[in-house]
């Protein structure tokens, strides 16, 4: 039995001429700003949220706690 190396293509290759055109370049670049927002959103999706009243004191709301418990904050 004679062990032949078998030439198997790993992979689709493309012509280099086809990477220098236009409708190449669009689809480059619709890929790359779908990756930024799918990272961005990920990254949204674990941070904690961000809620402008925490900030921000309403008129209604009291300077201090009025709880029995001392070391309350609200």
């Amino acid at each position: 039995m004679s062990s032949m190396a078998i030439a198997v293509p790993a992979g689709l290759l493309f012509p280099e001429a086809l990477l220098h055109t236009h409708w190449f370049a669009v689809l480059a670049t619709f890929v790359a700003i779908n990756t930024v927002m799918y990272a961005a959103l990920a990254l949204a999706k674990i941070l904690p949220k961000v809620s402008p009243s925490d900030w921000i004191r309403k008129r209604n709301e009291r300077s201090e706690t009025r709880s029995i418990d001392p070391g309350s904050t609200r």
